[in-house]
């Protein structure tokens, strides 16, 4: 069973829970691939940490620059081995 995390989307009072599938760094900046289901062929997010050292609560947002999205999900192709990503 993967972790589960709940966000709290700016602007909303709701959260929403996700499944986080793995972790990494790179260049400094965390990232988290995570669903939002446990399935098989669930839809992954691939989120980034903004939040400063100090901070009380991580700050993420969804990757949406292409460049970026595809050179991160080819690090969590490599340490997934037995997960396909598809952008």
């Amino acid at each position: 069973m993967n972790k589960k995390i709940e966000l709290c989307p700016v602007g909303e009072k709701e959260t929403v829970g996700f499944f986080v599938l793995e972790e990494t760094r790179i260049g400094g900046t965390s990232y988290l691939l995570v669903t939002e289901t446990e399935d098989d062929e669930a839809d992954a997010y691939i989120l980034k940490d903004l939040s400063k050292d100090g901070d009380e609560e991580a700050q993420y947002i969804f990757v949406e620059d292409s460049d970026e999205l595809e050179a991160v999900s080819k690090i969590f192709a490599e340490l997934l081995e037995d997960v396909e990503i598809e952008l």
